[in-house]
């Protein structure tokens, strides 16, 4: 496939509140561009809600609640890795392939389109891009507000989280709309990090991760359910029964009643090490795991089958291209205070669920 960069100067242009005059302090940020809590207008929101967020978690087992961009970013240097054989899910000797890249914190929540591209959120520079199958860049949409990860549902709805303030779950097709950026009354800042990523139901709802694991009804009420999680990525599985969220080194579980919501946690499925980020699902229910050393695939039973191991680390992850046999990640780099992101990609036997785009 092709490969694109979008150049550091350009991107810096498209970032509000960093502008810097020769011989003055940087200005505070503000977004669109910047995540809530780095907004310089975070702590004037938060000292006006009814319910204050908690104290942040100590790191260790995993994403910290509410840690979004998404995980710790990967280093520079790419390592040697070697892909053993999965029965049914990869052939051993598979190897990735770079196919874009991005300065900044600009590849996130990834999903695949129906003629074997892929959507792509941008934080920094609040657009959701296109990339076609030969790799080829365009942008689908502008103005997200940092945008941060995607969803569509069977019926062909497209939802996005918004990192920015306020944070808040948008529809944006077939038509763009507001579905839901309050929680009894308070912002959805108010729980305290970083809206992290999504999974959208047939009902018009929305699952969603921010320190914790939520539903956003189509009327946009929005609820918490589960005990004890470290949340990151959520799925649903194929038939909408179930619904996976990561928490720490392992992914819970959660049965779905006709209202949308969730009973039954239990753990899922737990990982060899490492905390676990985006999730995707296949054709045979399998789910993949992003995670520091690659890729983990768990049966539809919750049996760990094995690792898919990348050169770098990965954040999120969709299968897509020709038959959807493509399976598609998320390097994120970080230099200092530079960041940039890649989208690698891996030829797979098992193929992506066809009923949705991720």
């Amino acid at each position: 496939m092709g490969m694109m960069r979008v150049g550091a100067a350009a991107m810096a242009l498209g970032l509000l509140g960093t502008a810097v005059v020769a011989g003055q302090a940087p200005a505070p940020p503000q977004g669109p561009g910047v995540q809530g809590p780095q907004d310089a207008r975070y702590a004037a929101l938060i000292a006006q809600c009814k319910t204050p967020p908690p104290a942040p978690a100590a790191r260790g087992g995993g994403p910290a609640p509410g840690a979004a961009g998404r995980g710790a970013a990967a280093p520079n240097a790419p390592r040697d890795y070697s892909v053993t054989q999965i029965p049914g899910v990869i052939a051993a000797g598979a190897r990735w392939t770079k196919v874009w890249e991005s300065d900044g914190n600009n590849a996130d929540g990834i999903v695949g389109t129906e003629d074997g591209g892929l959507l792509v959120a941008q934080n920094d520079n609040s657009r959701v891009i296109k990339l076609d199958g030969a790799g080829k860049e365009s942008v689908a949409y502008s103005d997200t507000n940092t945008g941060g990860a995607l969803s569509s549902n069977a019926r062909g709805a497209l939802f996005i989280v918004q990192r920015a303030l306020n944070a808040s779950v948008w529809q944006l097709a077939p038509q763009r709309k507001l579905l839901a950026n309050k929680i009894q009354g308070d912002p959805l800042d108010c729980l305290g990090g970083v809206i992290n990523d999504l999974t959208a139901d047939n009902k018009g709802g929305v699952y969603f991760t921010m320190g914790g694991l939520f539903y956003a009804d189509a009327q946009g009420v929005v609820t918490r359910y589960g005990d004890n999680l470290r949340t990151n990525g959520v799925l649903l599985s194929r038939d909408e029964k179930t619904v996976y969220v990561t928490n720490g080194q392992s992914v819970a579980a959660f049965d779905v009643q006709g209202n949308g919501a969730l009973t039954n946690q239990r753990e899922f499925v737990a990982f060899p090490g490492g905390g676990g980020d985006g999730i995707a699902t296949d054709s045979e229910g399998r789910i993949y795991v992003t995670g520091g050393s690659g890729v983990q695939v768990a049966g539809p039973d919750g049996k760990y089958l094995g690792l898919i191991p990348t050169p770098q680390g990965v954040i999120t992850t969709a299968f897509s291209g020709p038959d959807k046999k493509t399976l598609f990640a998320v390097v994120s780099l970080r230099n200092g205070d530079a960041r940039s992101a890649q989208v690698i990609s891996i030829p797979m036997i098992a193929q992506g669920f066809r009923g949705r785009a991720k």
